[in-house]
């Protein structure tokens, strides 16, 4: 098998527009299964997992090869929700072209406008599925995306609709042929005239993409299937024709159409423009498919649960076979490759080569990665990695018995190599393990396989917001600690003056002892006992930031004190004086930067006023976008992903990162106090 007999398509769309069911019909009216799936029932091909079956939505990249007409159709299945939108990223690396899946009765819907939007240049088609249900509205929803998405948009189908708007049949424009849920028919007189107008369209819009095409119509007026397969594949791989189809994923109908489209018009490998990469030397490169060169593959997506763990790879360059060695420039190391397969869902089907412009799995290579690249070790490249959007959404996660923490740790760093799009911090500071997400649907269901894959009960809470305390006046004070017990005893005496600074956030410690009043050598057990005291304040038990203490006085005996005296001394003054030095909360403060549709700029502007947060600019980008700059306060951004989804239908997306800190307002301060005692108080008891 060459590059030319290979399609390799990523099916994407809005959650619940049948891109599964798509993939099972396909799989089906080609004998890849011998039955019908549906997600309803959890026996589908691409939806095995456990939680995929439960909660009846993809969640996971699952592939499908379909062999239609003797080209291998390598099918992507990604979900189309937004808290899974990271594998769409892996499956368009994988994939020369997308079919952006909607539903006729859905219109234009929020997922399709984000695809289209994520595509960039990738060549696309979009088929409009589900026609054939009540209230579904062919002509409705094609007038959107038309209206939306402008001339690149191109019908090679006339559907035949009834008096209920629904779909019947559907006529390939391209080769002239009706089809119905039975298989092909011949084509409806009612549509004949349609057909030749929307046919003559058709080729006009072939004819644009190639000179020689052109001089070819203007010539005749007509070209050939041929002719106008050849026009409008230049079209799509260019990005300035989008083909429009339809049909339905459950009956069957304008499926068949589909994959000889895709056999048509969808670019090869080999066709595509060449890959970004950089060489050994960290030069910026170009490397072109080419069947004959040194090897060169891209891990774009692993596999792992309790079968295994497959890393999935598209093959740039060359060819990949079981018994190679490649090289990974990311570990330095040389991997023998293991088993290689063609994925079908869950199940792996053993292969002895991996062709250039395909893509198939390698079985057990535990130290690779999703984003490595596997190479000739003589002629090294370096893809960039999967550039997926950073996760928005954060929770506190913790095991439901403390013994288990080891365990979910290792769970989480097993699910991290399935899905990279999450990211767990242990935050020193709070005690607390943060795991990271696209929504709260994906971190839900991390937690469901934590419990099915790795027995650990976990619970989520909200992240404690990491505040500081700093002082705003002068206070001097003196510190004793003596203690006397039988023999000898404990003994120690300092005066310190606690003032702000602005120098740097950790504290400054200085001496200005006259007399020898403290001896020398107590002077690092006085700053030890102060910095270990600035671990914790006075208002909630945050770390004390931007003090100063100067040690200026004291006493010790010569026989009594002792290091551990002066330490104990110095938490005493540094206790004393805070409470008098006018303590005060310091808030994190983020950079918002989110991009919503101009007409939900007023209802985000309104909702960023409640949470205290100050709007920097604003700046159109010019197709019906804006992006608002704001900085917010950490502590009121906790829901923010998902209220963000709610006030603008999940059209708008966000950035957040820590800018500085800042003095925290009288009410706020009140609130984070009384919240850090009932946490305290829950935990002591």
């Amino acid at each position: 098998m060459t590059a030319n007999d290979i399609r390799n398509v990523a099916l994407l769309g809005h959650g619940g527009s049948g891109k599964t069911s798509l993939a099972e019909q396909m799989l089906y009216m080609t004998k890849g299964t011998d039955r019908l799936g549906r997600p309803a029932d959890g026996n589908t091909v691409c939806d095995y997992d456990a939680e995929e079956i439960k909660r009846q939505i993809s969640i996971s990249l699952a592939f499908a090869p379909v062999k239609y007409k003797n080209v291998k159709i390598n099918l992507m299945d990604a979900p189309g929700n937004f808290d899974f939108a990271g594998e769409a990223v892996s499956a368009l690396r994988g994939a020369e072209c997308a079919v952006i899946v909607g539903a006729a009765k859905d219109g234009l819907s929020v997922g399709m406008e984000r695809t289209w939007k994520m595509l960039g240049k990738k060549p696309r088609m979009i088929f409009i599925n589900r026609v054939e249900e009540a209230n579904a509205d062919y002509q409705a929803c094609f007038d959107a995306i038309h209206a939306k998405f402008g001339t690149a948009i191109a019908p090679i189908v006339a559907p035949v609709i009834d008096n209920n708007k629904a779909v019947t049949a559907v006529v390939d424009l391209l080769h002239n042929k009706a089809y119905n849920a039975k298989g092909e028919c011949p084509i409806p007189s009612e549509v004949a005239d349609e057909v030749e107008a929307l046919r003559a369209e058709l080729m006009e819009a072939a004819a644009g993409a190639d000179e020689e095409l052109m001089e070819k119509f203007f010539e005749t007026m007509e070209l050939s299937a041929e002719d106008m397969a050849k026009g409008l594949k230049i079209g799509v791989r260019d990005g300035s024709v989008c083909p429009v189809l339809c049909g339905s994923a459950v009956t069957g109908m304008g499926v068949e159409m589909l994959m000889q489209t895709i056999v048509d018009l969808v670019p090869v490998a080999t066709d595509m423009p060449a890959v970004p990469a950089k060489d050994d030397k960290d030069n910026d490169i170009q490397v072109a498919y080419d069947p004959n060169g040194p090897t060169a593959a891209i891990v774009f997506k692993t596999i792992s649960d309790q079968y295994g763990k497959y890393s999935m790879i598209k093959v740039i360059r060359g060819k990949v076979t079981s018994d190679m060695s490649l090289y990974n420039p990311t570990t330095n190391s040389t991997e023998k490759l293991g088993r290689l397969y063609a994925m079908k869902g869950k199940k792996g089907e053993e292969i002895k080569e991996i062709c250039c412009g395909d893509i198939g799995a390698i079985g057990k290579m535990d130290k690779v990665k999703t984003g490595d690249t596997l190479c000739d070790g003589k002629n090294v490249v370096v893809f960039a990695p999967m550039a997926y959007a950073a996760p928005c959404y954060e929770r506190a996660i913790s095991p439901k018995v403390k013994q288990e923490v080891e365990k979910m740790g290792t769970g989480l760093n097993k699910l991290n190599e399935e899905d990279p799009t999450f990211h767990v911090t242990n935050n020193a500071e709070t005690h607390q393990t943060v795991i990271s997400g696209a929504g709260d649907i994906q971190i839900d269901v991390l937690c469901a396989k934590l419990k099915s894959r790795f027995g650990v009960d976990t619970e989520l809470a909200t992240p404690r917001v990491p505040y500081r305390e700093k002082i705003r006046s002068r206070v001097e004070k003196r510190g004793r600690y003596k203690k006397q017990t039988g023999g000898s005893g404990q003994f120690g005496d300092v005066v310190i003056t606690f003032e702000p600074q602005n120098e740097q956030e950790d504290m400054i410690f200085e001496e200005a002892v006259f007399g020898g009043s403290v001896p020398k050598n107590y002077f690092p057990a006085v700053e030890k006992g102060l910095r270990k005291c600035c671990q914790s304040g006075v208002l909630a038990g945050y770390p004390v930031v931007f003090l100063k203490a100067t040690l200026t006085d004291g006493s010790y005996h010569p026989v009594d004190s002792s290091d551990i005296a002066f330490q104990l001394a110095a938490g005493l003054a540094f206790k004393d004086a805070l409470p008098e030095a006018k303590p005060v909360l310091m808030e994190p403060i983020g950079e918002l930067k989110v991009t919503v549709p101009d007409s939900f700029v007023g209802d985000v502007m309104g909702d960023l006023n409640k949470r205290r947060g100050r709007v920097m600019g604003m700046n159109p980008t010019g197709d019906g976008e804006t992006v608002l700059e704001a900085e917010v306060p950490m502590a009121e951004m906790t829901s923010y992903a998902i209220d963000l989804r709610s006030m603008t239908q999940s059209r708008g997306t966000f950035t957040f990162s820590f800018v500085r800190y800042e003095d925290c307002p009288a009410a706020a301060q009140e609130k984070a106090i009384a919240e850090a005692k009932a946490m305290q108080e829950a935990e002591d008891k």
